[in-house]
Formats: C-alpha cells, sequence, structure tokens
C-alpha cells in the first residue's frame, strides 16, 4: 500500500491504493475488498431500519470491513434529530463491542457527538471524516480522542492549511470522499502543507492505518 484513502464512494481498485469503500446496507457490494458499512443520517428509513440493521450485524464480522460508517449526525437531515441519535448510538456501540473503528459524518452536531462519545465510554478509534472547520474546534476533537480526516476542503479551501498544520502526525488521514479529485492530490498537496515528502506522509498514514485499523 503507496497510499491509503480513509473515506471513498467510488470503487478504484488501484494496486498502489487501500481504498476504505464507504457501503450501505441496502446495497452491499460483496465484490470490494475492504469497506466500511453504516447508517448515513440522511439516509435513515425508518421502515427498512430493523433489516438495515440486520444486515450491518452481518457485514461487520466479515474481514473485509474495516469500519463502521460513514454514519453519525446530520442536523440537515429530515429525520428527526432524537431519532439520528439512537441509530448512531446503536452504530456506536456496535462498533465498541467489535473494537471496530467508525467513521463519521458530522454536521452542526459536534457538540452532540463529543458528548455522546464521553457519556458511552468509547475507546474504539472515531475519525470524523471530510473536516472543514476551524482550528478551535479541531483541537476539542482531538483532545476528546477523535481522529480527523482531510480530503476535498483541503484542495479547494486555501484556509485549512493553518488547521491541518496544527493537527498531529499520528491524528489524522486523507481520503476522496464523493470528489474528482484522486487520493494522490490530495498527498500532493498534504505533503507540501507539512513540508515533507510524499514518501515520508505515505509512513505516517501506513503507521496511523496500522495504529487504528490494527493492521
Amino acid at each position: 500500500m503507496q497510499y491509503f484513502n480513509l473515506h471513498t464512494h467510488q470503487f478504484e481498485n488501484q494496486e498502489t491504493i487501500l481504498e476504505l469503500v464507504n457501503q450501505y446496507p441496502w446495497e452491499f457490494d460483496d465484490t470490494i475488498p475492504y469497506y466500511s458499512i453504516g447508517i448515513h443520517p440522511l439516509f435513515i428509513n425508518i421502515k427498512r431500519l430493523e433489516s438495515d440493521f440486520e444486515i450491518l450485524e452481518q457485514k461487520v464480522g466479515l474481514s473485509g470491513c474495516l469500519a463502521i460508517g460513514e454514519c453519525g449526525l446530520d442536523k440537515r437531515s429530515e429525520t428527526a434529530f432524537e431519532i439520528q441519535l439512537k441509530v448512531l448510538e446503536k452504530q456506536l456501540v456496535l462498533a465498541e463491542k467489535l473494537q471496530k473503528a467508525v467513521v463519521i459524518h458530522c454536521v452542526h452536531a459536534f457538540q452532540e457527538l463529543v458528548e455522546m462519545k464521553n457519556r458511552l465510554k468509547l475507546t474504539t478509534p472515531i475519525i470524523i471524516h471530510g473536516f472543514s472547520k476551524k482550528v478551535q474546534l479541531a483541537k476539542q476533537l482531538l483532545d476528546n480522542g477523535f481522529y480527523l480526516s482531510f480530503g476535498r476542503y483541503l484542495l479547494m479551501n486555501p484556509e485549512l492549511e493553518s488547521v491541518f498544520n496544527s493537527i498531529p502526525e499520528n491524528r489524522f488521514f486523507l481520503e476522496t470522499d464523493t470528489s474528482d479529485y484522486t487520493i494522490e492530490e490530495v498527498y500532493a498537496l498534504a505533503a507540501k502543507y507539512k513540508k515533507i515528502t510524499v514518501t515520508e506522509l505515505q509512513q505516517i498514514i501506513s503507521n496511523n492505518f496500522n495504529t487504528v485499523f490494527n493492521k
């Protein structure tokens, strides 16, 4: 593995890239070698929730499943926030039981997310994907044990350079999500911001991968 893509919806199947492909229970693809699987707060379907959890519990135990997610909280969602909280908590409890990492989608609900993590006394690694906020929030999340993953916003918003540079090397990942940017492009800019070579960055993220995903 030269590159690790923490979160993508597009399986490219390249030899040099280990892709953690996002999967949903209702459209699971068993040909994808490494994946995360979870119930996204924007796509909670009350009528389908029981079967979604049944599939999730089946697939999360397979060797190709590296994480639960993306799951999380989103105050833009049409699903009532109380339901989102219950769906997320159930997934976090499962992740803790299986000691699986969690990939989190969070919009306007970081305080509630931190409170839930601390209330449940979670020890499994939790990664906020697509981070694009201020240094103060990044510090609060780091202080509470979260990892942060950066992707398209790093390339789109130059103001994120100072935020990214404030993240310790053992607490971040890189991703592409649904963007057209390649993971190589994300690594190149991240290495430039950190003032290191891409090879050095690859080693840092490889170390983080080994820590978080026990590989």
